[in-house]
């Protein structure tokens, strides 16, 4: 009976950081976006500061008609929002906020994590596929070919993180943590960062979204209340994968008076990664489709490579010192 009561709790509170977590990184980009781009409707909305603005938000998604078009494959158009936000929360489950604050500590949790956020992007590539629409089609193989291009150096920096901790759990990563990562592991923490960025398909790697080329990719023919599921989704997508840059490369909850609050630090530092991730969005143009594809391949493969060589040697030659 205890176990089943804990087992209640700790997926009310995976639940309920799922839901508030994605607001607020979805908040701070709207006032990022407002303050860097002198965009004035955000700052309005409610009076103060536009505090109302994810209000009016889901009051207009709340009110627009949802619609199926008549081509459209009608159960793999639905489901498709869905499969984003299961990803993510399966994946935020498993991620650690503080050395005893972790709804699911399962052995290899960075495979675990690296594996079902990936899903989120199939998400895309159905609604691309079901909805009956060459613009949708065209974004859905974009986001396809994105995944593969930019999957392998995330994978090989996380690979780097892990050879340094000499273990694939997340927790045990953040215990073999040093201030010396910060030197030691840089090139793995640019190449995770940029290739997470392009995970999500966040500017300027949204070409499989482009609206000056195909309208809205994946996402064109969605209406409602199903197009705030794939943008609840996005916001979950820079929460996990903050967090988890967070764990791999800032030491997660290591910092001054790390006890009971040890877990306000791994919110912190992955509050800071989400800004830098909107950041990034505001100040930097899309790039071109073949640009996108020619900067993962000769630019964060090779780098990722040469990352994990460092390690390797450097796990070999000097061991725990590291």
């Amino acid at each position: 009976m205890d176990v089943a009561i804990e087992v209640m709790l700790r997926s009310a509170a995976v639940l309920a950081a799922f839901l508030v977590l994605p607001l607020v990184v979805g908040q701070t980009e709207h006032k990022t976006m407002g303050h860097m781009q002198g965009r004035v409707g955000p700052m309005y909305a409610g009076g103060f500061h536009g505090w109302a603005q994810l209000v009016a938000d889901g009051v207009k998604f709340v009110q627009k008609e949802d619609i199926t078009p008549y081509a459209a494959d009608r159960g793999v158009f639905r489901t498709a929002p869905a499969l984003g936000l299961v990803s993510y929360m399966m994946a935020l489950a498993v991620i650690p906020l503080g050395p005893g604050t972790i709804a699911a500590n399962v052995p290899a949790s960075l495979l675990v994590v690296l594996a079902v956020s990936a899903i989120g992007t199939v998400g895309t590539l159905m609604a691309g596929w079901a909805s009956g629409n060459k613009y949708s089609l065209l974004g859905g193989l974009r986001s396809a070919a994105q995944l593969v291009s930019y999957e392998l150096p995330l994978l090989l920096a996380c690979a780097s993180f892990a050879m340094a901790a000499g273990s694939l759990s997340l927790v045990e990563i953040a215990h073999a943590w040093t201030p010396w990562w910060l030197l030691w592991q840089l090139p793995a923490a640019i190449v995770f960062l940029i290739a997470a960025t392009a995970e999500l398909q966040r500017p300027p790697f949204d070409m499989p979204v482009a609206d000056s080329e195909l309208v809205l990719g994946p996402y064109t023919e969605y209406t409602g209340l199903r197009f705030a599921l794939f943008l609840l989704a996005e916001y979950a997508g820079i929460v996990v994968m903050s967090l988890l840059f967070a764990v791999l490369y800032l030491g997660g909850w290591t910092g001054p008076f790390d006890g009971v609050l040890a877990w306000v630090w791994t919110l912190l530092k992955g509050f800071v990664i989400a800004v830098l991730i909107i950041w990034i969005r505001v100040s930097w143009p899309r790039l071109r489709e073949d640009q996108l594809q020619r900067f993962a391949w000769l630019g964060l493969v090779p780098l990722a490579l040469f990352q994990v060589a460092i390690t390797a040697v450097g796990v070999v030659l000097i061991g725990d010192k590291l």
